[in-house]
């Protein structure tokens, strides 16, 4: 109805100009017209200008849409009804459409932001790889993940491991790996896993980052104590009547010895010397037997609080967590173990920066793990020539990069064989003649009772250092 209307006021100013013209050629071909030829000229001249105008008025408001649809400017409206130019239906559709796409664009925009948050608060660190190797970090988990370290480009990635760029590369969609990696000197085991995603211009590798650090110490420890339950109670279960046989036997043994020696004097002098003499041999073989049920005895009592020590690997309590002060817990463990230091020239440095440093810890088990720590770090500083080189060790307190308070234990002795690295917190295992291997493993179990991790390593010069990472 509106492309009607408008058809009909053209035509209608089209034959109004083509008979202006008519009027014009009849008024140019008699003599005498001037003042008519020149006024028909100039209607004609402004009929053109009408027509010309009426219609470019149409075509702007068109390019006004398609202007207003490309540049996404939804604030435009189109009131064609006021220009005269037939449009009214036109116009209203116009602004109907850019409200119905400024709709649609609203409601893509909030399933985008939807879209963006929930993956900004996915646990799993997400990122991207493109074919140029530049990296997308999507979310707060890989961002959390790699600090305050910049990475852009797939060969940032060194910094945390040689070989970590390589196997990112190297990993199909579809595939999972397991990368170790240190982050501002905090190791990570990481799942990889990668899919493709393909685009129109685009191609890239879509990396998910599970670190299972923490899940892996955890199942391991889990593992171990359900070793240690099984070990020491079927160790109980046989030791324990042992024992206490042997302890029954050694009672009746002794009650033996005292009975043989008061039986009575035989007058008889042949009799005499043979009760004297199979006295004399029950005597010995009495003692012989003492001898050998004592030391099963002992042994028995031995291996009973051999696997009593054990149990506390699976009785551990959870932690009480209260505020604590370092300096106040640095006081009290140096006071302990400075006791038996001073006869052995052994230097205590403590060092805590910041000075107020604090954390929220179970103080009695943080309190003997240092201890143990630092008994340890006495023992490796055993074979050290106090004459000649000064027998040091160092507890010290700071904050990372990361914000987290670490605790460290070092010592100048010999350090700690590689080989004994990987395996040092492992239950049973130990270095020591007259170990248990349980107080490493006990750190370690602490530690995670407190969501953190215990590391050692050999420091460049002489000796070892634990860290403590809450």
């Amino acid at each position: 109805m509106d492309f009607k209307r408008f058809s009909l006021l053209i035509a209608t100013r089209t034959i109004l100009a083509m008979l202006t013209l008519i009027f014009l050629t009849q008024a140019v071909m008699h003599e005498g017209y001037h003042a008519t030829i020149l006024l028909l000229s100039v209607v004609l001249i402004l009929q053109f200008f009408e027509i010309m105008r009426f219609i470019s008025k149409t075509n702007a408001e068109l390019v006004r849409f398609f202007d207003a649809v490309r540049h996404a400017d939804f604030s435009q409206r189109f009131e064609l009804k006021a220009q005269g130019a037939g449009f009214d239906e036109l116009g209203a559709t116009f602004t109907d459409i850019l409200k119905r796409i400024q709709k649609v664009r609203s409601s893509q925009e909030a399933e985008l932001r939807h879209i963006k948050a929930i993956i900004e608060h996915v646990p799993v660190p997400l990122l991207s790889i493109d074919h140029s190797g530049k990296v997308t970090l999507w979310n707060n988990s890989v961002r959390r993940l790699f600090g305050a370290n910049a990475v852009t480009h797939i060969d940032d990635m060194a910094q945390f491991n040689e070989d970590f760029p390589k196997k990112l590369q190297g990993i199909l969609a579809g595939e999972r790996t397991l990368v170790n990696i240190t982050i501002d000197d905090m190791e990570h085991k990481l799942i990889v896993s990668a899919t493709e995603i393909i685009t129109a211009s685009n191609q890239e590798t879509l990396l998910s980052m599970q670190d299972i650090q923490s899940e892996l110490a955890l199942a391991q420890l889990q593992a171990w104590q359900d070793l240690v339950s099984v070990l020491t109670h079927e160790i109980m279960n046989s030791i324990t009547p042992v024992a206490s046989l042997a302890k029954t036997a050694v009672d009746l043994v002794q009650d033996v010895q005292e009975k043989t020696q008061q039986l009575p004097v035989i007058n008889d002098e042949r009799s005499e010397k043979l009760a004297q003499k199979l006295t004399e041999e029950l005597a010995e073989d009495l003692d012989d037997v003492l001898a050998a049920v004592k030391t099963v005895a002992r042994r028995s009592d031995g291996l009973m609080q051999f696997v009593t020590s054990y149990r506390r690997l699976t009785r551990l309590p959870s932690p009480n967590k209260k505020l604590l002060s370092v300096e106040t817990l640095f006081n009290h463990v140096a006071t302990l173990a400075r006791q038996n230091w001073q006869e052995n020239d052994i230097e205590l440095t403590c060092t805590i920066n910041p000075q107020a440093l604090d954390f929220i810890v179970d103080s009695d088990m943080i309190e003997q793990i240092l201890l143990n720590l630092l008994q340890n770090a006495e023992h490796a500083l055993t074979h050290i020539n106090t004459q000649v080189t000064a027998a040091k060790i160092t507890l010290q307190a700071f904050l990372n990069v990361r914000g987290h308070v670490v605790i460290e234990v070092s010592d100048n002795g010999k350090g700690i064989e590689e080989e004994n690295i990987a395996q040092i917190f492992v239950p049973f295992y130990t270095t020591k003649k007259e170990g248990s291997g349980v107080g490493l493993a006990l750190t370690r179990q602490v530690m995670l009772a407190h969501n953190g991790k215990v590391t050692v390593r050999n420091n460049d010069q002489d000796g070892a250092t634990f860290s403590l990472t809450f």
